[in-house]
This record gives C-alpha cells, sequence and structure tokens, in this order.
C-alpha cells in the first residue's frame, strides 16, 4: 500500500491508488498501519462522517491526514476503514469506520506528531495517482 522513504529525522511514504479517491483511502490507512504496525480488524466499528475542504490537493491531503490523525491522539479512535464518498481538488466526503484505541491490543509502532507540506507531492502518472507524504515524528 506505502513505501518508507529516508528523511531526516522525520518518516517518509510513497502511495499511490488507481484514483484520486484510492489514492487519499490509501494514504489515511498508511497512516494507521505507520502509528500501530496493523489496521484493527473488529466487528463493532463506529461510523462518522467526515467532510475536509483545502486550497489544492495538496493542502485537502495534508487536511484529511491530520484529521486522521487527531482522531487517534484527541479522540483515542483508530481508522479500520473507509469509503470516500466524493471528492474534487477541493474537497473530501468520507465515511470512516472506527474502533476505540486498545492499549491492551494494540502498542503504537510511530509517534507521529504532524503530516508536513515539506516535499509533498501528488502527481498522476502512467495511469495512477502517486503521493509522496513527509510526517513529523
Amino acid at each position: 500500500m506505502y513505501r518508507l522513504i529516508d528523511h531526516t529525522a522525520d518518516l517518509g511514504i510513497e502511495v499511490e491508488g488507481d484514483s484520486l479517491k484510492g489514492l487519499f483511502k490509501n494514504a489515511a490507512l498508511s497512516l494507521t498501519h505507520l502509528i500501530l504496525g496493523e489496521i484493527p480488524k473488529e466487528d463493532k466499528q463506529e461510523e462518522i462522517s467526515l467532510s475536509i475542504e483545502g486550497e489544492d490537493l495538496e493542502d485537502l491531503m495534508v487536511n484529511w491526514l491530520s484529521e486522521i490523525l487527531y482522531l487517534f491522539e484527541g479522540e483515542k479512535k483508530v481508522l479500520t476503514d473507509l469509503e470516500i464518498k466524493d471528492m474534487d481538488s477541493k474537497k473530501l466526503n468520507a465515511i470512516l469506520r472506527l474502533v476505540p484505541f486498545d492499549p491492551e491490543r494494540y502498542e503504537p509502532q510511530s509517534e507521529i506528531k504532524a503530516v508536513t507540506y515539506h516535499q509533498l507531492s501528488i502527481e498522476k502518472k502512467d495511469g495512477k495517482w502517486k503521493a509522496r507524504i513527509i510526517f513529523d515524528v
């Protein structure tokens, strides 16, 4: 789903998707995987609607992933799956499936402080959408 990239004092990934929706979905799930080392598989999941806006695709990606990170850090909820209902270059509407973070079952693998704009790129290349994202750890 993603590939780690070397980056001094930060953590970077390259992620791709067959569509723009797929790219944003894979980026969100990759963030969960980076934090926990796995994506929880649970029967009882809470569903929430989430709408995110940005000035452009890059800003939208940072705002999107920052919200996923906030749900983990601030609300102690873990993303298990999601469906992006609709989106364009400045807005995204999604349904997130979440479970409460259980420290007895999951031990965080990475402490991610923030999603950065540093070296952020999103492009369509060879029929696939690709993004490079750097996280502050």
